[in-house]
């Protein structure tokens, strides 16, 4: 791949310069993502909170009956940004992930489990219709999750087994890759006859604190070949296209932008991701993500603190801060509501 990175145009006629008015859900996000002037950024937790953070809230009086990730992102006055995770193990598109690790170690194993992946999501498609209303009238977000090229032959071997086949059965996963693309395509077809989601966010987690799991070549010949074909589809979509993988993405971030992805999230912190030397060496680059969780446990003060260090990140446009990962069980109720109370302050 050469070194010229995919620049997402200036998206016009989407809000005039007048910011005297309140932008609809869906204009703000493509303007700041399109490094536009917006009346306030977005509020958004896109990983929400770990099922122990509920349990923990339901005992210190979040109402019993709010279970819904959804319906507590509503109640807590965040704005309605819903998420389509497109399982390759069931007929399903909640924001959910599949527990099969490890039952792929050759070809034969996959061509006999393959009958039980990549199924049929028709009906399931069909039931995004009342969301995709909303968000062509501005009132809410849609976005998807599709598994990516790294994240799902991980999830059919394992991680050693999968270290393994770089090099033992490169043909194995150029089969499985190749299937998944081919399964991806297609949801995005089915997708598109009924309206487009705004953003897509690929699951890799192909990184972790010490940087990359594989080298730049692997990703060459095993990732991009499919990841040309997935985004070109995806940006004939006018899907903004981000890549969700934890740990250190830094020295990963070149590596997507050649291949065609425009942001990523969520800039772990405490793997040493630096928000601002990347917008200083990739300006067009696309961030979510990258508040310290670690700090919401100690109070308004610590908060505040994480905010002030993010505002000049924010100031640069391209950037929706937001918890750098699910928000842990050790923050109460009333931290999460000062956290609240904090972001909709410094996104105003």
């Amino acid at each position: 791949m050469g070194t010229e990175y995919y620049i997402r145009p200036k998206l016009e006629g989407l809000w005039e310069a007048d910011m005297s008015s309140e932008m609809n859900h869906v204009a703000r996000f493509r303007a700041l993502m399109g490094f536009q002037d917006v009346d306030r950024v977005p509020r958004w937790e896109w990983a929400m909170w770990w099922d122990k953070t509920i349990e923990r809230w339901h005992g210190e009086g979040l109402d019993a009956n709010l279970t819904d990730i959804f319906d507590i992102h509503d109640h807590f006055g965040l704005d309605p940004y819903k998420q389509y995770w497109f399982s390759t193990t069931e007929a399903t598109i909640e924001a959910s992930q599949h527990h099969v690790e490890g039952v792929v170690s050759t070809m034969d194993d996959y061509l006999k489990h393959k009958q039980y992946l990549y199924p049929d999501h028709s009906q399931a498609i069909d039931g995004m219709t009342p969301w995709l209303t909303r968000q062509q009238q501005g009132d809410a977000v849609i976005w998807i999750t599709l598994e990516g090229f790294f994240w799902f032959p991980r999830t059919m071997m394992g991680f050693t087994q999968l270290m393994l086949s770089f090099y033992d059965q490169p043909e194995l996963l150029h089969s499985i890759n190749q299937d998944l693309l081919d399964f991806n395509l297609k949801l995005l077809d089915q997708i598109a006859k009924i309206g487009n989601p705004v953003f897509m966010t690929i699951a890799e987690d192909m990184s972790y604190n010490h940087g990359p799991m594989i080298s730049r070549a692997h990703m060459d010949e095993f990732l991009s070949p499919y990841y040309e074909k997935l985004l070109a589809r995806a940006k004939a979509m006018d899907m903004l296209t981000i890549v969700d993988t934890d740990g250190d993405v830094t020295e990963l971030v070149p590596w997507l932008l050649d291949n065609g992805v425009e942001g990523v999230l969520p800039l772990e912190r405490q793997a040493g991701v630096n928000g601002m030397a990347l917008r200083e060496q990739f300006p067009q680059l696309a961030m979510v993500g990258h508040y310290d969780k670690m700090v919401m446990k100690h109070g308004e003060q610590a908060m505040r603190q994480e905010f002030e260090r993010l505002r000049p990140l924010m100031n640069t446009g391209g950037f929706i801060p937001s918890v750098d990962h699910q928000t842990p069980p050790d923050v109460s109720l009333e931290n999460y509501r000062i956290y609240l109370r904090l972001l909709q302050e410094y996104t105003s």
